[in-house]
């Protein structure tokens, strides 16, 4: 019935038991043997040789690679956000921020042939958010803090006293705006940056706000984007003739800059070809765009970064999209039509999945991994379904990736819809293809977190390292000749989950009503004997039939997710919504042709909607997502505004002032929680229907 998702029960039924085993015992050790690391179930399979291999993580991974867990909060790692290598060793800083506390941040080193558990060690403490690390044309190390760069020497005897400030007093708190207004402190305030070759480095200097949006009519420019010290921007300083910043002195000014680029709300990805600054090779930076309600809207951008050019924050997203709020900014003055006045501004070189996140990119050049050579490497660290990935761009001759005419597709993780084509109000637009190093990296109960990598760096043998902050962990990516494990499912429910739905079907009349419809209007009349039989066989009475068809249906990867029919493949395959083949084949005719079928289609949304005991309520307009927690008041994520769900408990009894509910679609998870913790939202962001 289903091409391409759907095998015979047989296999379907191997499979489901196969993960299931996998999430309850371990696969094959107990649970009592399997180990855990930053949430990682870890089994005997390695990744790697010699002194270098390490516990192999069960992600989705391109044939031929691997992923080894090297160091974890086990060893003292609490939200690392980069990675590089000491130059001449075989040793690795870290700038571990600790949290969002002011002083909570760390450099430290990593020994990978230490032994488990005591691989890192402090060698700065007390940092403003340490975000970026680089190695300098001294081959020493450089890092940022969210006002300074600065260099080191991380195996001195006494780092701190090797620190050398080489710029000193970028925004990020306590600042005023050109408009007088008083910023306390940035919502971007971490410090990425970048050398090119002739030792010039380039800083992301974040916006203040997500949108710059004030009480409308908006009718002046974002002021945070003006005057001669503007956010939303990237900075360049340029060193002396040697290409070596000289260390500043109490008194001494910074070196001179220039405002290289603007229109930017906050370039934590940027990559710079090794050619660069030589003409028409590429400085690439991978912007976090502006927040909209639509899951898919806007998309992320990556834009090609020419000096002088204005990339559009907050007045312009997508492929030169006017931002509606500020119709008025954009209608006269300085900012007259810029989102169609190409000698301002410069749309972007390709769309990158919508809410992605990219944080880090590099291009890749080493000895391990030669099908990569040259190639864009883009990390995804978004917990929405198009985030937590590492993707691969091929390039031209100056490092831009190449572009490809519309439909250029994207993944979803764990959707309705598996891949979605780039778009804009506008419909499908051009935009560079990719493949995926990593995909899929969503959540997995008992075996693996949702993934959430930040820095990347290349090694000098070749591997490719990277850090997840949430996850607290570091990972080398290695050449693997193993097969290549298959891929984890996204809806793993256990048998007492799946009793459970079925028992809450049984004692609700309309809805066993409507799955007997389900079952002879569509599964017996259109799906059984195509790709399934559904669990029927003969001799089975109605009630068993119907049991086994529900059985099925709730065992499949993402087909139902009870309360949320909107987000189930079901119903996209059903109606032919998307890019998946419709389901039954032929079916685009039926509800015209069939009597009844159209109703039988509206039951099959009624089943998944109403599924679940409790009072169905909207997740109240306003935010773009709100926060949900466990009864332990840790998060578990954000569902979209205007979302449905199930409340199955209006005033919580243990969590005074929340609702409790059922789960949600596993996309709007991120793995910090479990079933077994609940899920809960405030009561006043909850309406009536």
């Amino acid at each position: 019935m289903i091409e391409g998702i759907t095998v015979s029960l047989q296999k379907i039924g191997l499979r489901t038991a196969a993960v299931v085993a996998f999430v309850l015992c371990g696969s094959p050790e107990t649970s009592a043997e399997l180990a855990k690391r930053s949430g990682y179930a870890i089994g005997p399979e390695q990744c790697g040789s010699g002194a270098l291999s390490f516990p192999r993580l069960k992600i989705d991974m391109k044939e031929g690679f691997c992923a080894g867990i090297v160091a974890s909060q086990d060893d003292g790692l609490e939200f690392p956000r980069s990675i590089i290598q000491i130059p001449g060793h075989e040793l690795f800083v870290i700038s571990d921020m600790g949290g969002w506390g002011r002083k909570d941040g760390r450099l430290l080193v990593l020994d990978p042939h230490a032994a488990e558990g005591k691989r890192i060690r402090e060698v700065l403490t007390d940092q403003e958010y340490p975000f970026g690390l680089a190695i300098g044309l001294d081959k020493k190390v450089y890092a940022s803090t969210a006002e300074t760069i600065f260099r080191f020497d991380p195996l001195s005897a006494n780092p701190r006293a090797t620190v050398e400030l080489i710029i000193k007093d970028l925004p990020g708190r306590n600042v005023a705006l050109p408009d007088g207004t008083k910023v306390m402190e940035s919502s971007h305030s971490l410090k990425q940056f970048v050398f090119d070759k002739t030792g010039r480095i380039f800083i992301n200097v974040g916006s203040h706000s997500d949108n710059c949006l004030v009480p409308a009519p908006i009718t002046k420019p974002c002021s945070a984007g003006e005057g001669a010290s503007p956010w939303a921007s990237i900075w360049m300083f340029t060193p002396p003739a040697s290409g070596i910043f000289p260390a500043l002195k109490p008194n001494n000014p910074n070196p001179p800059r220039e405002i290289y680029a603007r229109g930017f709300r906050n370039s934590m990805a940027l990559a710079i070809h090794p050619r660069f600054p030589e003409p028409r090779f590429a400085f690439l930076q991978g912007e976090n765009a502006r927040d909209l309600q639509d899951v898919f809207k806007p998309n992320e951008e990556l834009n090609a970064v020419e000096k002088g050019k204005h990339y559009g924050w907050p007045y312009c997203y997508d492929n030169a999209t006017a931002s509606p709020e500020f119709k008025l900014v954009l209608q006269s003055g300085p900012y007259k039509n810029l989102c169609n006045d190409a000698t301002t501004y410069k749309p972007p070189h390709s769309l990158l999945p919508p809410h992605g996140a990219p944080l880090g990119m590099l291009y890749y050049h080493g000895n391990k991994f030669p099908e990569l050579e040259g190639k864009l490497i883009v990390g995804l660290h978004g917990y929405r379904p198009t985030g937590s990935r590492l993707l691969v761009y091929d390039v031209d001759d100056h490092g831009f990736p190449k572009v490809s005419p519309p439909p250029v597709r994207y993944k979803v993780s764990c959707g309705a819809e598996p891949t979605r084509a780039f778009q804009t109000d506008k419909g499908e637009v051009a935009a560079a293809p990719f493949e995926e190093l990593i995909s899929g990296w969503f959540r997995v109960n008992g075996a693996r977190p949702q993934g959430a990598p930040v820095g990347l760096t290349v090694a000098v043998d070749g591997a490719i390292w990277l850090v997840e902050d949430k996850n607290k962990s570091v990972i080398r990516i290695d050449r693997s000749t193993a097969k290549r494990p298959e891929p984890q499912p996204c809806d793993v429910r256990t048998q007492a989950q799946i009793d459970e739905l079925v028992r809450f079907v049984a004692n609700d009349a309309q809805n066993k009503t409507r799955l007997t419809a389900i079952r002879t209007g569509l599964v017996e009349k259109h799906c059984v004997g195509c790709h399934s039989d559904f669990g029927v066989k003969k001799g089975q009475s109605d009630a068993e039939k119907d049991d086994a068809v529900l059985r099925f249906m709730l065992s499949q990867d993402g087909w139902i997710y009870p309360g949320d029919p909107d987000s189930g493949r079901l119903r996209t395959r059903l109606r032919g919504f998307g890019s998946e083949k419709l389901m039954p084949p032929g079916g685009e005719s039926l509800p015209k042709t069939e009597p009844g079928y159209a109703r039988v289609l509206d039951l099959a949304d009624y089943l998944a909607g109403k599924m679940v005991p409790g009072i169905r309520m909207r997740v109240k307009p306003g935010r773009v997502s709100r926060e949900f927690f466990s009864k332990s008041n840790t998060v578990c994520g954000e569902i979209p505004t205007v979302k449905v769900v199930v409340v199955t408990q209006r005033q919580a009894v243990d969590k005074p002032g929340y609702s409790r509910f059922y789960k949600p679609a596993d996309q709007f998870l991120n793995g910090e929680c479990t079933d077994a913790d609940g899920y809960y939202i405030k009561q006043e962001f909850l309406v009536p229907l």
